[in-house]
């Protein structure tokens, strides 16, 4: 049951070993929940406060997707699900990639006890490739733009960190046409 593995998963050690901050599982999720949404894996100041997408990206998430604070944590409704629970530390160009054997362990386990999830938002390359396999295009970009190739179960988005300032000025179609379809499609998804 759901309610038996959270607990499990957010006791996880199994990369303590590679985590230079430590182990701290960040993820929220309830077998009612519509709508998923799969990062990477957390960043420093998501595993300073332990709440997801808490920083700059998830202001510009819950913009992109027309959710208040208070709808985007409503976890009876919304599953955050990263690729990889725990922050992975930085490298030399930033946050390293989330580590393998989380999704590897985790997810199998904690994804048919969600039942219920009607659209996965695969958000950057890591979720992408994880969720879509050989499906995903040669790059971000490409895969972004075949969005409509996806649903109804999933939309992949690019990462909305202020690092992707210059990929949002590059691609002025995203925002303007996929972030209009994105916010009706999950005001479709979640109950009214």
């Amino acid at each position: 049951m759901l309610e038996e593995l959270l607990p499990q998963i957010r006791a996880c050690q199994l990369c303590a070993a590679h985590l230079p901050h430590g182990p701290r599982p960040v993820l929220r999720a309830a077998a009612s929940a519509r709508l998923m949404i799969v990062g990477q894996a957390p960043g420093t100041k998501v595993h300073a406060s332990g709440i997801p997408w808490d920083d700059q990206s998830g202001k510009r998430l819950r913009s992109w997707l027309g959710l208040t604070p208070d709808e985007f944590y409503n976890e009876e409704h919304v599953a955050i699900i990263p690729t990889a629970f725990c922050y992975p530390g930085t490298g030399p160009s930033g946050d390293l990639p989330p580590r393998p054997e989380c999704f590897q362990h985790w997810h199998p386990q904690l994804l048919p006890f969600l039942p219920n999830i009607q659209l996965t938002l695969l958000i950057g390359t890591y979720a992408q490739r994880a969720f879509l396999g050989k499906n995903a295009k040669a790059t971000l970009t490409q895969t972004v733009e075949a969005w409509q190739d996806y649903l109804p179960r999933y939309l992949p988005l690019p990462h909305p960190s202020p690092r992707n300032i210059a990929w949002f000025k590059r691609h002025p179609w995203f925002e303007r046409e996929v972030v209009p379809t994105l916010q009706e499609i999950v005001q479709a998804t979640l109950p009214g």
